[in-house]
C-alpha cells in the first residue's frame, strides 16, 4: 500500500508544522497509518499511529501532548500536527499504512522517501 509523505520544512523551536500522509488511488479504509521518524545517527522510531476506521490512536512518550494524529473524512490522508517543536524533533518523518502492529511498532522493510523536518533557530 503506497503512501506519500509531505509537509516537512524548516521551523524554529516552539513552532508548529503539519505533515500529510496521502494514499494514491485508494482509500485507507481498514488500515492503520503510522508515523515514524529517523534522526541523524539514530534508529527509526515509531511516534504515532491511528486506525482509520475506529480512530484509535497511539503516541510515543516523546511526542505525547505535542503531536496530534488525525485523518480526513475521505479516508485518504492522515495528518500529523506537530506543536511545540524541539531541536530533538529534527528527523526524516515517514508514514506507513499497514496492520496495527506494523504501523504502530514494527515498521516495514520498504520505506518511502519521507519528509524532512528541521527544527533550528
Amino acid at each position: 500500500v503506497q503512501v506519500v509523505e509531505s509537509g516537512g520544512d524548516l521551523v524554529q523551536p516552539g513552532g508548529s508544522l503539519r505533515l500529510s500522509c496521502a494514499a494514491s488511488g485508494f482509500t485507507l479504509d481498514g488500515y492503520t497509518v503510522g508515523w515514524f521518524r529517523q534522526a541523524p545517527g539514530k534508529e527509526r522510531e515509531a511516534i504515532s499511529c491511528i486506525h482509520i476506521n475506529t480512530g484509535s490512536t497511539q503516541y510515543a512518550d516523546s511526542v505525547k501532548g505535542r503531536f496530534t494524529i488525525s485523518r480526513d473524512n475521505a479516508k485518504t490522508t492522515v495528518y500529523l500536527q506537530m506543536n511545540s517543536l524541539k531541536l530533538g524533533d529534527t528527523a526524516v518523518y515517514y508514514c506507513l499504512a499497514d496492520t496495527w502492529f506494523s504501523a504502530c511498532e514494527y515498521g516495514t522493510n520498504n520505506w518511502g522517501k519521507g519528509t524532512l523536518v528541521t527544527v533550528s533557530s
